[in-house]
């Protein structure tokens, strides 16, 4: 005899779409822990491998290592916020911290010379995959910094083969 279903719960098809790379969108808040860096990547690795863009892990694991190990240091808040989305065959990373932007101009420019230092790596990756990177004033309530790297796919390939 079957197992009685409740009336009122979802059914969820049986072979739903698999993932491929144009649905990747993860959101991921992660403690500010030395070994957040380390579960960043591991969860990077798993969704690119799930969503068919494991030739793009290099680049991808050391950029996403960067922002969380930077996003760890700076937040004033027990967590930070790391996205993963791809689009237009660009892997895009963004990295939300609760660190406010300064308004004082001294202070604002020694907070971000701190940062560019601390996102040294991540800037010679973006410009190996020709892909971009930056830092500015979170776009989300509450405020804070927004980091943010995007690798297109077909140079992020190619990256450390040269």
């Amino acid at each position: 005899m079957p197992a009685a279903r409740c009336p009122l719960a979802p059914v969820y098809p049986a072979d739903p779409t698999p993932p491929i790379p144009e649905t990747l969108a993860y959101s991921f808040t992660l403690p500010a822990a030395l070994a957040s860096p380390a579960m960043a990547r591991a969860a990077t690795r798993e969704v690119l491998k799930a969503h068919g863009l494991g030739d793009m892990l290099d680049p991808a694991l050391q950029a996403v290592g960067e922002l969380a190990a930077v996003a760890c240091q700076f937040t004033e808040s027990e967590d930070f916020y790391l996205t993963l989305r791809y689009r237009f065959s660009t892997l895009r990373l963004i990295a939300y911290d609760s660190h406010p932007r300064h308004t004082h101009p001294s202070l604002a420019t020694a907070c971000d010379t701190r940062r560019r230092a601390a996102l040294r790596l991540l800037a010679c990756v973006c410009r190996a995959c020709e892909g971009t990177w930056g830092f500015g004033e979170a776009r989300e309530p509450g405020g804070g910094t927004r980091m943010w790297a995007t690798l297109p796919r077909e140079s992020a390939v190619a990256y450390g083969t040269g």
